[in-house]
């Protein structure tokens, strides 16, 4: 874990815990090898982080180690007002975690983990109030806590009054003024005294309690007060016997609840860790892993979390699948032990619980152990080499190492000849090979480049490194071993070219050959997957504007749609206004009856026509059986109440009067009015009350025929009825009868009298 740098995880874990326990929990916080326990930590860690997102964090505040106070209920003894108060912390805090938890927009069954810790919190809201009420803060005790102690300090604050007042008489007392050295009054010994001037000490008669670091002033307690001070001193006693007891009594309170205040402290402390950590992974883009049964490590654009995220790059590793042995070839430039420190770091971070911060589409592997030997081991206490201490630390992992086991190795073989090192290299991995573990080494031996592209198992990788800038950019490559680069470093250092050229010369063809063949492979790994990351850039890119593009033509149609409607919605209600405009026309006699009815069909038919382009409310349907002349129903293509005033015809449809103008609907547009229908505003305008409000109580329509009298007794009718006249008269002449008859069932319908 030293190697990996995980002690300084948990530091930074550590500064997110707001308490003892929880910190303590922080910095002693080990890695576990058990599936189901790693699973359930990183629940409670995803469920944190869900409800952060939800409801915040919850409001945790630090608080003492209680067990000490613990000890002194166990022994029946008396609490102190700070222990009463820390052991009251325990139960508020206990208290507002469970409201945190109980908030409406929370649900419970979303969080089964933090569910449990929750429901296990104690509350007391009995011994709080109570407490609140008695004790002020560490150093108060409320008057009121007994009546006892009320009246001792009433008494109390009389005498102190009386002192006080006496004292002032006494310093102000132009005998003895001169003798003060300040006009106050003070406490020495929790006496009242006054400062008088030492050279007439003499002169005032009492006791002298202090003299001042100079000699220049005495402290004296005038006699005149002794007797008062002697009495409030006594009071004051009484006061701390009284205040002991009540503190006794708080004590007692407490005793039942020990079980319940220990387990309190320890569910806020786990709740505290269990938050820092959500507050962490927050920190570093965190996400929970999955875990996977394969014995696989999927790290999808993982990065180092102790590097600033503005440095870091991302790598992807993928082990287990089709190759168990990653080594990772290339200069001693640093980026290898950083993807190897990456690769260690992130596997402990999830076996303790810790969001990791890559891909959400990252999984990891629950390994029996993890073993790392990176960094210069050299021993100078030990007089081991660097050599030596590798191969201890490779001898103890062979010991202890598992198929199941995650191994780590920097710079296998390093510290001794290139040859030696490099064969023994070989044989240490293939040992780890044949039982199964999984392995990332680091080496810069290119005879472990030969050997990994010759054998199963194995597969090479690289950190991608910039000659021009002579670092590397931290891109790990998988599938190219790496270059030792030795040759175009010193030449852009500044190495003599003819240095260069002997050195070159000095390598064999076969050297020559095979180091060409990898820069050709490394080139064309590194544009390949240059292309691949901009090729996927862009696939995102696509995508998201595709979806925009999908998401802008939607809401343009339903924008369209709108539109459309409205306008048809507008249309309509010109329509129905130009109809009650139609009356105007009929008083000014201009147009023939011909004429008018024909107008008249032609509005009828524009308006069912606009209606029924949109259907606007379906309610109900109306029975068939139940439809007859007069009842009242609601026309859904319009909105409006109205009344039938025919049978049904061939078609299907009826005729039906909507405030002054009658139009032909179907049946199935018709819904009772005590349907769901009704629930709608009824918006039905009869007629325009500026129009009706010196309605005449009297029509004459002698002379008329059927046609033009139906129209003005209809628009008369309304008139009245919305000019609220108790009597109206209609004069016609007796022809077929027609007009009485029409009449007569119309007027009862808008009229109250039943009589015509």
């Amino acid at each position: 874990m030293e190697n990996l740098e995980f002690d300084k995880i948990i530091d930074a874990l550590s500064t997110f815990c707001d308490t003892n326990v929880g910190k303590n929990l922080a910095l002693n916080l080990k890695p576990s090898f058990e599936k189901n326990e790693v699973e359930h930590l990183l629940c409670e860690t995803s469920e944190a982080v869900n409800l952060m997102y939800r409801a915040s964090s919850p409001s945790i505040y630090n608080f003492e180690n209680i067990n000490k106070y613990i000890k002194v209920l166990e022994a029946e003894g008396t609490l102190s007002v700070k222990a009463i108060l820390e052991l009251t912390k325990i139960f508020k805090l206990g208290n507002s975690l469970k409201e945190y938890f109980s908030q409406d927009y929370i649900d419970s069954s979303s969080y089964p983990t933090l569910s449990e810790i929750f429901e296990k919190l104690y509350t007391n809201p009995s011994i709080i109030k109570k407490v609140s009420k008695i004790i002020l803060d560490e150093n108060t005790i409320e008057d009121r806590a007994s009546s006892t102690l009320n009246h001792l300090r009433q008494s109390k604050r009389k005498i102190e009054s009386e002192i006080k007042e006496k004292l002032n008489n006494f310093i102000h007392k132009p005998s003895y003024s001169k003798y003060i050295q300040e006009s106050i009054i003070t406490i020495r010994n929790d006496r009242f005294v006054i400062p008088v001037k030492e050279e007439y000490r003499s002169q005032i008669h009492g006791f002298i309690h202090d003299i001042s670091n100079a000699g220049s002033t005495v402290f004296i307690e005038p006699t005149v007060i002794f007797e008062l001070n002697n009495t409030l001193n006594n009071l004051k006693c009484e006061e701390e016997l009284e205040i002991e007891k009540i503190l006794k009594e708080l004590s007692k309170l407490f005793l039942p609840y020990i079980q319940e205040l220990l387990q309190n402290a320890e569910l806020i402390g786990k709740l505290d860790f269990i938050f820092a950590k959500a507050k962490y992974s927050n920190s570093i883009y965190g996400i929970t892993p999955k875990i996977n049964n394969k014995k696989e490590i999927n790290l999808i654009d993982a990065r180092h979390p102790l590097i600033e995220k503005e440095r870091v790059v991302p790598i992807s590793v993928t082990l287990g699948k089709t190759f168990n042995n990653l080594v990772i070839t290339g200069p001693n430039t640093g980026g290898k032990t950083v993807c190897l420190k990456t690769i260690g770091l992130l596997e402990l971070m999830a076996c303790s619980g810790l969001n990791i911060p890559a891909n959400e589409k990252s999984s990891i592997y629950v390994f029996d152990n993890i073993f790392a030997d990176i960094g210069d081991n050299q021993s100078i206490i030990s007089s081991l080499s660097t050599f030596s201490s590798h191969m201890l630390n490779i001898i103890d992992i062979i010991n202890n190492a598992t198929s199941n086991s995650l191994i780590l190795v920097d710079e296998l073989g390093s510290g001794t000849s290139p040859s030696e090192g490099a064969n023994l290299a070989i044989s240490i991995l293939e040992y780890f090979n044949n039982l199964g573990s999984l392995v990332v080494a680091t080496t810069h031996y290119k005879e472990l480049k030969n050997f990994v592209l010759e054998t199963n198992g194995f597969e090479n990788a690289c950190v991608e490194f910039n000659i021009k800038t002579l670092k590397p950019t931290y891109n790990l490559l998988i599938g190219i071993p790496g270059q030792s680069n030795a040759f175009e470093i010193s030449q852009n250092l500044g190495l003599p070219e003819k240095i260069i050229s002997r050195a070159k010369n000095l390598m064999s063809k076969d050297e020559v050959h095979i180091e060409e063949l990898l820069k050709n492979i490394y080139d064309s790994k590194v544009i390949a997957e240059k292309n691949r990351k901009e090729a996927t850039k862009a696939l995102k890119d696509a995508s998201k504007l595709k979806a925009q593009i999908e998401e802008d033509s939607l809401k343009l149609k339903e924008s369209k749609k709108e539109i459309i409607e409205k306008a048809k919605l507008q249309a309509r209600d010109i329509l129905l206004n130009a109809k009650e405009e139609l009356q105007e026309i009929l008083d000014s006699k201009n147009k023939s009856s011909k004429d008018l009815n024909e107008l008249r069909n032609t509005l009828n038919k524009n308006i069912k026509d606009l209606s029924s382009s949109k259907k606007i409310i379906k309610g109900k349907i109306i029975d068939r059986k139940d439809i007859h002349q007069g009842l009242e129903v609601y026309v859904n293509t319009l909105g409006k109440k109205g009344t039938i005033i025919s049978n049904i015809s061939k078609d299907n449809e009826v005729q039906v009067q909507v405030g002054i103008f009658k139009t032909s609907v179907k049946i199935s547009d018709l819904s009772p009015v005590k349907s769901s229908s009704q629930k709608h505003k009824n918006t039905v305008n009869y007629a325009n009350p500026s129009k009706v409000q010196n309605a005449s109580s009297e029509l004459n329509i002698i002379g008329m025929n059927v046609e033009e009298s139906i129209l003005i007794v209809d628009k008369f009718l309304d008139d009245a009825v919305l000019s609220k006249l108790n009597t109206v008269r209609i004069v016609h002449g007796k022809g077929t009868r027609k007009i009485k008859k029409w009449n007569t069932s119309i007027f009862k319908e808008k009229c109250t009298c039943k009589k015509f």
